[in-house]
């Protein structure tokens, strides 16, 4: 089983739980329309990676989320991830109303900084991505449709998440091919103050 890690311990998620459409600009920029229900879906276990591959099958697109780890009822820890998706594929399942997980629930498709403890959601909490140095997603939790809480309500009516599970938030608009040699760094602040920080380089 693959661990993440927070402050100085790792620990086993059993599932990831996604949010897809969460935020206005990403919903347009893939020509989708605003769902009337909250979309969620699935990665197991054994796509948490540590690598960043720009080919599994197909190329493959990023996707930067905010991603809480669950703890004790509640969001208890906060990363910058990667949602790794075969765009390409999911195109194709979407256009059949076939379920997307062969798209984004593969071996190594959600990648993770360290998990950061928190007290609270601050609304000012936000990401950006820098890819070779340029930044290509940003974003704050004012800008979700589905704040992180109405995101754990949502799901905690329908499956039981174990301490230790993630939940990534969805993404906002700028999502792209990820590119062999391309350096990725994903980071989370609150304002102008940085909380953590990841970086990969794509093979």
């Amino acid at each position: 089983m693959n661990s993440v890690k927070v402050n100085n311990t790792y620990i086993t998620p059993s599932k990831i739980i996604c949010v897809g459409r969460n935020y206005t600009l990403h919903i347009s920029e893939l020509g989708n329309e605003v769902p009337d229900d909250m979309v969620l879906f699935m990665k197991p276990n054994a796509a948490i990676g540590e690598q960043l591959c720009s080919y599994h099958q197909e190329t493959l697109h990023y996707e930067a989320e905010l991603c809480f780890l669950y703890q004790k009822s509640k969001f208890s820890a906060l990363a910058i991830g990667l949602d790794l998706t075969k765009r390409a594929l999911q195109t194709q399942l979407k256009s059949k109303g076939l379920p997307w997980e062969r798209a984004k629930a593969f071996t190594g498709s959600a990648l993770f900084s360290d998990f950061v403890t928190i007290d609270v959601i601050d609304k000012c909490l936000s990401l950006a991505l820098l890819i070779n140095g340029e930044c290509r997603q940003s974003a704050s939790i004012a800008m979700m449709l589905h704040s992180p809480q109405a995101i754990l309500d949502e799901i905690r009516s329908f499956i039981t998440l174990e301490d230790g599970d993630i939940v990534m938030t969805g993404t906002p608009a700028g999502v792209g091919e990820v590119v062999s040699g391309d350096v990725f760094e994903g980071r989370v602040l609150n304002k102008d103050k940085v909380l953590v920080t990841k970086q990969w380089q794509a093979t």
